[in-house]
């Protein structure tokens, strides 16, 4: 799922007026279930983001929520256009 530029430009918005940067950051996403796909995800963190994970009921799908420290809106933003390209990737 992409968002269109007006929608970053709206979330740019929000987090400027969130508070100070650095800061923490949670993000939330659900894939498809399999080994590839969760390696895509954890592959935009760095290496000591704390990363959860839940399968569905079925195990069809998989729930990522990661929590890392995020230099500035910017570092947000570019962190969901690199998940946009993960395929059939809903960012939450």
């Amino acid at each position: 799922m992409k968002l269109a530029d007006k929608d970053y430009n709206g979330l740019r918005e929000i987090l400027k007026n969130k508070g100070s940067w650095p800061s923490n950051y949670m993000f939330k996403f659900i894939v498809p279930a399999s080994n590839k796909n969760m390696a895509k995800v954890e592959s935009l963190f760095n290496s000591d983001a704390r990363i959860y994970r839940k399968e569905s009921k079925n195990a069809k799908y998989l729930s990522i929520t990661v929590e890392d420290t995020m230099v500035d809106p910017e570092h947000v933003i570019s962190i969901y256009k690199k998940a946009e390209q993960i395929p059939d990737i809903i960012i939450l």
